[in-house]
């Protein structure tokens, strides 16, 4: 089969830099590839020279004969002027697009609560990206090229996207994306770019994961922290779905051999000890509270009662909207409640890492900003970490640490602002989009750092594969000033979501069911992964009551300790009733 873009000998530098070099490859009808690598390491440039934005300073890049090609750029580029409803309908009437189902899902998923006659330039850097997705999506194209197309996207958005790339709008895909859940859910193939050259790899994210582990187990003297990070990440997949591995053409029991006796990530007891040495008993205690923002004010929590102790690793997701950045702001202490009590544990070192950029000094050198913080910070069991180890594991080496920070890429920016924070030695973390402009390698080191690290985490993330590795519960924004426990974590969320939107088209009568929806298989689908996902999650559980009980029989002579572990020994009891009832509910409904 002729590939629909062929590269042959491509290369290209950048100052000094050489960042492809004579690579060749090509895209095939069928193809849905995911593309990785470190940030800077060419993955814009390569799409930029697959759909002909860029030429490379030497070799080639050829399309088949009338190929259209849809390139969603990380910045946009509209016309003065121009509204919504020109961009995404290209002037079709309101009647003629709406008609057409797949049309009206884009508009509806990627363009919900914006105005269609609004001009594209008065709209927010996230609604702009959200335009400029759609008209890729709706033009029609052969091919379509996108590059971090999860930006500015929700968790709920984020899966139809997948679902709706799934189902082959095009004839082949090639996305950038350092989402690991979407490159999982949407790509048959992946290339990493690294060094100047690409490795393509069969199947995702996960597929890749074990084929990379591979190649370092066999390649000489591979960098031991480097094969550490892949053996944990590769221990983390293991215990997700079995279906993050099929069909990969390489030995993964070789790959496997690496992992068979890997403990989990980390290891909760330890941590939640360690964390109440730190904290005490108390972290957050909400009371009643009710918090409005906005004017006029807009309610984002009503009468919440959230108690929230050591060593808690919680994951915050709702809609764009939902006020989740409000919360971490409340929890922070930057926003005061419109009623109630926030009561704050006397112990407190809270780390907060804002969505923005401005508590970093431009003028300063990245070297210069670290040696104001701690040399030494201490992780649990006393394990000691420096900021060179952590500097180089951020990726800062060479030039880099003498570079004014004002020089630095966005993920740059976030790196070190990351890194800095971690070495004031918070015994809480709130992170708000932590993965925002990072690279999968340096998600990996945050996540082998945050394996270690002993206190209370509060992540609000649309990275579906980040939240479900550094959290144990997830909590939603579920409207109506509720914030609610989620016993099935993200499938939770996303079917309760599903069937809140279906509840309307029920409650009127002779309505009919809108085009495009769920079906009786996707349904069975849906329920069966769910019920894979809770009984995922009783597995963990039962394992830490297991642990809890040799834990008491070991601590039976000291009464307070013993007290202590029956607490949690409760709180894990009731969680796994809750499950249990939630499963119970799913097997009901299949019948």
């Amino acid at each position: 089969m002729a590939n629909l873009v062929n590269l042959e000998r491509a290369t290209i530098g950048f100052g000094t830099r050489t960042l492809l070099d004579a690579v060749s490859l090509g895209v095939e009808e069928g193809d849905a590839i995911g593309v990785v690598g470190r940030n800077g390491d060419g993955k814009t440039t390569l799409l930029r020279i697959l759909t002909g934005a860029e030429q490379p300073d030497s070799g080639r890049v050829t399309h088949t004969s009338g190929l259209s090609v849809g390139y969603l750029r990380q910045a946009d580029d509209f016309a003065r002027g121009t509204t919504v409803r020109g961009v995404i309908t290209g002037g079709r009437p309101d009647h003629i697009w709406a008609a057409e189902p797949a049309t009206r899902a884009v508009v509806e998923n990627l363009l919900s609560g914006v105005d269609l006659d609004a001009e594209v330039s008065a709209l927010s850097g996230g609604e702009r990206r959200r335009v400029a997705l759609a008209e890729v999506l709706l033009a029609g194209h052969d091919i379509l090229v996108l590059d971090e197309p999860t930006n500015h996207l929700d968790v709920e958005v984020i899966g139809w996207l997948a679902d709706h790339l799934s189902s082959r709008p095009a004839r082949a895909l090639v996305v950038v994306s350092h989402d690991r859940w979407f490159l999982d859910a949407v790509c048959t193939s992946t290339w990493e770019v690294h060094d100047g050259v690409v490795d393509a790899y069969d199947g995702g994210y996960a597929a890749y994961v074990l084929a990379r582990a591979e190649r370092m187990r066999l390649a000489a003297g591979a960098e031991a922290r480097r094969q550490n990070l892949m053996r944990k990440e590769l221990a983390w997949l293991r215990r997700g779905p079995p279906a993050r591995t099929s069909k990969p053409k390489f030995r993964i029991q070789a790959a496997n051999e690496l992992i068979a006796d890997e403990p989990p990530p980390r290891d909760s007891l330890v941590l939640q000890r360690f964390a109440t040495t730190r904290l005490g008993k108390d972290v957050f205690d909400l009371h009643r509270v009710r918090l409005e923002v906005g004017e006029p004010p807009r309610v984002l929590l009503d009468g919440v009662d959230w108690s929230i102790g050591p060593g808690a690793r919680i994951g915050l997701v709702g809609v764009n909207g939902s006020g989740k950045t409000s919360v971490l702001r409340l929890l922070a202490g930057e926003l005061a409640p419109t009623a109630g009590t926030v009561k704050r544990g006397l112990t407190l070192r809270i780390g907060y890492l804002s969505q923005a950029l401005k508590e970093l000094d431009g003028s300063r050198r990245v070297i210069d900003a670290v040696e104001d913080r701690r040399r030494v910070t201490e992780l649990a069991g006393g394990r000691e970490i420096t900021a060179d180890t952590l500097l180089k594991d951020f990726g800062f080496v060479g030039d880099k640490l003498t570079a004014r920070i004002g020089e630095l890429s966005g993920g740059e920016r976030r790196r070190l602002q990351f890194l800095r924070m971690l070495l004031d030695e918070p015994n809480v973390l709130l992170l708000d989009e932590p993965t925002n402009d990072l690279d999968i390698d340096t998600l990996t080191v945050i996540e082998d750092y945050l394996d270690g690290w002993p206190g209370t985490l509060i992540a609000v993330t649309h990275d579906r594969y980040f939240l479900e590795r550094v959290s144990d519960v997830t909590y939603a924004l579920t409207g109506g000033g509720r914030c609610e426990l989620l016993p099935g974590g993200i499938e939770q969320y996303l079917a309760e979501r599903t069937s809140a939107a279906r509840e309307p088209s029920r409650s009127q009568p002779g309505r009919a069911e809108p085009a495009g929806g769920e079906t009786a298989a996707a349904r069975e689908r849906r329920t069966g992964k769910e019920m894979t996902r809770i009984e995922n999650q009783l597995g963990k559980v039962d394992d830490r009551i297991a642990a809890l009980h040799e834990a008491m029989a070991e601590a039976a002579a000291d009464h307070v300790r013993a007290a202590e572990l029956n607490g949690e020994l409760a709180e894990l009891l009731e969680r796994k009733q809750a499950l249990e009832e939630s499963w119970l509910e799913l097997a009901d409904e299949t019948g």
